[in-house]
């Protein structure tokens, strides 16, 4: 289970101390009752899985879609589609276990096979939020977090649009979702059962004897010690602090991103780029898919709180006010230096605000969510259009100087954005009852951590993926021939196309 570190702090102490107060003030605790899910929590994990859902299919399909020529129309809501089908199914078997089950000694960089094909996962088996006491049927973060696998991959795909063959496009992902996607997930969002701490937690604090106490703080020391290794601080410099990512910019963006850059250099560049005119066969269609991601996002961003509370009004106003603000950032920003607004800029900006929101958007305010909308949208541009013709590589829809960058951005602002003199949430410490469980923030030691999510998802994602993507060009070979890639992959990979005039 995810763990929003800052809310209830990173060291050991303060995790305790959250525990003992939480679950000593909880009636239903203290009796030792089993929690028992909460229908309105409930309800909106299920509707946040159809709305990030619907981001994958149609939204990133007909996105993406309506920026390749119409001759590649259908490959990419083909792509689109069947990598959406291939990890609902890879995710069930054996995803699901490797992300969030027990991994025993190696708990700490991927989860086991406790889990494999959903054992011991049934209609009465529940998932622990983020708040002691308080839990969601477990096929709800299931399926939630199933949704989250499925649109990663398939955002990597706009990076090497209209050249890639279907055949190696489908075994990439399958290889990248198992050795890439899944080990991350655990790292950043693989931590203790908040409830199994409370328990441990109690037993301490009741404690009357050396030998009791010793029993309890090893209990505690257990399973703060089988987390993630970025969700719990566990590398040295970290000191303990796990780094902060809401809803997914290290695990979905950073990685994609890197994954797609990777995959553009290494199948090199589609014929006539830069030479030719490669303009978007329709941006009406882009837009439709622009504005259903927006509104799918309020799942992914709020609804990775896991709960109908305060938090998840936080996280969706976040997501809306950064949207908006990027989206204008990107427009007028494009509009002084080209002289015309366009709506290519204008959905690029949304897309880069809810990108780089994704990470802080229940850890900022929105008035640092707006300035981080602002912001990152020149620094997204600035590599679209400048770092990419410096360098000349064909990364098709942009995937890297929205995604990755804009990941980036997010990740590291989060870092500072958490910090209550800028409107930001705060660190927790519920060991300090006395002050409103206010806990110190430490910027530098947060922004150390945040690096360090940042540069493990790139070093791995990077050097991982393109090894993938040697593997699948020897056994399959990646790029289609010239001359299927001239007619269009329409044709030449499906034998039909999106358009019958």
């Amino acid at each position: 289970m995810r763990l929003r570190l800052p809310r209830s702090l990173s060291a050991a102490s303060t995790l305790v101390g959250a525990a003992i107060a939480v679950g000593l003030a909880d009636p239903a605790l203290a009796a030792g009752n089993a929690p028992v899910p909460n229908p309105g929590d409930t309800a909106w994990v299920l509707i946040s899985a159809a709305l990030v859902l619907m981001m994958s299919v149609p939204g990133l399909a007909l996105f993406y879609g309506g920026l390749v020529r119409s001759k590649n129309m259908l490959s990419v809501l083909t792509q689109t589609f069947a990598i959406v089908a291939l990890v609902g199914v890879v995710w069930t078997l054996y995803g699901y276990s490797l992300a969030f089950g027990d991994g025993g000694s190696l708990n700490a960089y991927i989860g086991g096979f406790n889990k494999l094909f959903l054992k011991g996962v049934d209609a009465s088996s529940n998932a622990p939020t983020f708040t002691p006491g308080h839990v969601i049927p477990e096929y709800a973060y299931f399926v939630f977090q199933m949704t989250f696998a499925m649109i990663t991959p398939a955002l990597i795909i706009g990076a090497f649009a209209e050249r890639i063959k279907f055949s190696a496009a489908f075994v990439f992902v399958l290889l990248w979702v198992t050795i890439i996607y899944f080990p991350v997930a655990h790292w950043v969002w693989g931590v203790a059962d908040p409830n199994a701490l409370v328990d441990a937690a109690t037993k301490l604090a009741a404690a009357t004897t050396d030998e009791a106490k010793t029993a309890a703080q090893g209990e505690i020391d257990t399973l703060l010690g089988s987390v993630g290794w970025i969700a719990g601080g566990l590398a040295p410099w970290m000191k303990g602090t796990g780094a902060l990512d809401f809803a997914g910019g290290t695990v979905v963006h950073i990685n994609a991103g890197i994954a797609g850059f990777v995959g553009a250099l290494i199948l090199g560049k589609r014929i006539g780029y830069g030479k030719e005119a490669l303009p978007p066969h329709s941006l009406t269609l882009s837009m439709v898919g622009a504005s259903l991601l927006w509104v799918g996002w309020f799942g992914f961003n709020a609804g990775s709180n896991l709960e109908a509370n305060g938090t998840t009004a936080l996280a969706f106003v976040n997501t809306m006010v950064a949207t908006a603000a990027a989206a204008l950032s990107w427009l007028l920003t494009e509009w002084a230096l080209k002289g015309k607004p366009s709506l290519l800029g204008l959905i690029s900006g949304a897309v880069a605000g809810l990108v780089a929101v994704t990470p802080a958007s229940g850890f900022a305010g929105p008035i640092g969510s707006i300035a981080l909308g602002f912001i990152v949208s020149p620094i997204s541009l600035f590599f679209v259009s400048k770092v990419k013709n410096l360098f000349g590589y064909d990364d098709s829809l942009d995937v890297f100087g929205v995604h990755a960058i804009g990941g980036i951005t997010g990740a590291l602002a989060t870092g500072i954005l958490v910090s209550p003199d800028l409107g930001g949430v705060g660190i927790t410490d519920y060991t300090n009852i006395g002050e409103n469980f206010a806990g110190k923030y430490d910027m530098a030691q947060q922004m150390i951590s945040q690096a360090t999510a940042v540069g493990a998802t790139i070093l791995y994602s990077g050097i991982g993926s393109a090894i993938l993507y040697k593997i699948v060009d020897v056994v399959i070979g990646l790029r289609v021939a010239p001359d299927q890639e001239r007619e269009g992959l329409d044709i030449a990979e499906h034998g039909e196309r999106a358009y019958n005039y």
